[in-house]
């Protein structure tokens, strides 16, 4: 079994993150413990399945932002 599963909230449902306790589930979704707690809203419908997001590149400057100019 997997150790996290990638869940955001069923459509006009807001659900209690008990992996953060005091916080909601974001509507972007969340990484969340695979345990009976997410399976039983995941069954219940409450939250859905969701592919998980790429993780973007780093942001990188150019050379020619990053060198002064000469002679300015």
């Amino acid at each position: 079994m997997d150790a996290k599963l990638f869940v955001k909230p069923a459509p006009g449902r807001v659900i209690p993150n008990a992996d953060q306790p005091g916080t909601d589930l974001p509507a972007e979704g969340a990484f969340v413990a695979n345990n009976r707690f997410w399976r039983s809203r995941l069954k219940d419908g409450d939250v859905v399945e969701a592919p998980a997001p790429k993780a973007s590149a780093p942001e990188t400057s150019s050379p020619e932002t990053n060198s002064k100019k000469k002679g300015a």
